[in-house]
């Protein structure tokens, strides 16, 4: 049997954060990074890919619209009720407010190497989770 690897959308972040995400999720975990640039880009994407986790920027670079808009879009759409979304941002009390609206609890940018990052990330991309 041949796994597929697992998916996830980056969404908001400027080109060098991006490529900082992906090149840790690529090494840790084996997985396959797609970018979005905004919200609309994203429910897009979403609408035809399916994703393992999508991760937001609490301010989205394209337009410095909130990431928490783009999560709440997201949680209102029913067929992706299941997808788990994340915050980036370090700001506990944006942590808190995108848990609120239906994200699990996300990492800031300066955590993305930090090994407790990656058991927070492990539930949602290790491989072996699907069996």
């Amino acid at each position: 049997m041949t796994s597929r690897a697992k998916r996830v959308l980056d969404v908001g972040q400027g080109r060098p954060d991006h490529s900082a995400i992906r090149g840790v999720l690529v090494s840790w975990f084996g997985v396959d990074v797609d970018q979005a640039h905004s919200a609309g880009e994203a429910l897009a994407k979403l609408d035809e890919t399916s994703y393992d986790l999508v991760l937001v920027n609490r301010q989205l670079d394209a337009d410095r619209s909130p990431g928490l808009d783009l999560i709440r879009s997201i949680r209102r759409e029913a067929k992706l009720s299941d997808v788990p979304v994340m915050l980036i941002s370090s700001q506990d009390d944006a942590q808190e407010a995108a848990v609120e609206a239906g994200a699990v609890r996300g990492f800031g940018k300066a955590a993305l190497a930090h090994p407790a990052t990656q058991v927070l990330l492990k539930p949602y991309l290790d491989v072996t989770a699907w069996v």
